[in-house]
């Protein structure tokens, strides 16, 4: 299986390189209004910003920034898939200006711009980043009731272009092999996700700047698994260092990406060359995982009525029994990215990942 995987520096206001339903699923995270390291970028798109923070006019810089976004949301509308899935993570943000302090709900403000634009929203997620900080409040301390409960979670939303389901041919094998563990579903389709670590990221471009809690890899690669089948397409209007690029690659999907700083383009090709370690960890991890599920069930006494086709286990369900999943054999640059060899992945899958990773 060979996937393809680029990369357009520009503006995601104006998605014109993008043909009309070429993208299957959006995984994106954006810089998120009214935190402070985002200023600069939002100022830069539209000098009204600055001047609504100078005067203290916190709303207006909200909704001010939150416009900037609604200009790549509604791109999404045209070049999503009908019945498309378009996820995103943010937070919300906390900012005390010209004396007010208060919580700015920035998942709140895209769900109702995904609404009035005429995607469905469905059923959220929220994820739990853990924090070794021992200050579990913002505020004055032991004393009631200026205290504030401290923002340990991030929200990702998920959208479906359109009324309708997405169409697939009847027993399509990239839908049937794509399938993920029963007790995987149990987990990922749970609205909170819990024990996924945020990343400090040191991003490089044109000047360097720093970004704190970036989604780790687990998020986007589980949002494809989820929402995409093998040979699809994902697309990310805010690529940022390539987060989600990584983990497309990682689940033999094909990626987009678009970004305005074109330094993290050329930063990128580092980490592009790790991908066929990570995939074999992220592979070994979900085929083990399985395994032991396995062992757990059966010291309970439990058995199971289905086999899978490519592995030397059972499966809890008919839909599981096609599962296949894949490593990397070959990373090849290309004129706009890279492009993937992909190798299925078999019964001797522990000898296979460790002849990969030491190859």
């Amino acid at each position: 299986m060979e996937t393809d995987h680029r990369v357009h520096v520009g503006d995601s206001r104006s998605l014109d390189r993008l043909d009309s339903n070429s993208v299957d699923l959006v995984v994106t995270s954006p810089p998120y209004p009214m935190i402070e390291m985002w200023d600069e970028l939002f100022v830069s798109l539209d000098e009204r910003i600055e001047q609504h923070l100078d005067a203290g006019r916190g709303r207006a810089a909200f909704e001010a920034m939150h416009t900037v976004l609604d200009s790549v949301w509604a791109e999404l509308q045209d070049v999503l898939v009908d019945g498309g899935i378009a996820c995103i993570n943010v937070g919300d943000a906390t900012r005390n200006l010209d004396g007010s302090f208060r919580r700015y709900q920035n998942h709140a403000r895209i769900v109702s711009a995904f609404d009035e634009l005429g995607f469905e929203p469905l059923p959220s997620i929220l994820w739990r980043k853990p924090t070794n900080s021992a200050a579990k409040f913002m505020g004055s301390g032991m004393l009631p009731p200026n205290a504030y409960a401290t923002l340990e979670h991030e929200h990702v939303l998920v959208f479906r272009n359109g009324p309708k389901h997405r169409d697939f041919e009847p027993k399509a094998d990239r839908r049937y092999e794509a399938a993920y563990f029963w007790e995987e579903r149990n987990q990922w389709f749970s609205d909170l996700w819990t024990g996924i670590t945020g990343q400090h990221q040191q991003l490089t471009g044109t000047e360097d700047r720093e970004r704190s809690a970036a989604y780790p890899i687990t998020i986007p690669y589980r949002l494809i698994c989820m929402y995409s089948v093998y040979g699809d397409t994902v697309f990310d209007p805010f690529w940022g260092t390539g987060t989600t690029t990584l983990a497309a690659m990682a689940a033999g999907r094909n990626s987009i990406g678009k970004e305005l700083d074109s330094g993290f383009e050329s930063a990128f090709a580092d980490r592009a060359e790790t991908v066929p370690a990570l995939t074999d960890r992220l592979v070994a991890d979900r085929l083990g995982s399985h395994e032991q599920f396995v062992a757990d069930r059966r010291a309970d006494g439990e058995g199971f009525e289905y086999e899978a086709d490519h592995y030397d286990f059972p499966v809890m369900t008919k839909q599981e029994v096609p599962i296949q999943l894949f490593d990397i054999s070959a990373v090849d640059r290309t004129g706009e990215g890279f492009s993937l060899t992909h190798e299925p992945i078999g019964v001797d899958w522990r000898a296979d990942l460790t002849a990969g990773s030491d190859s």
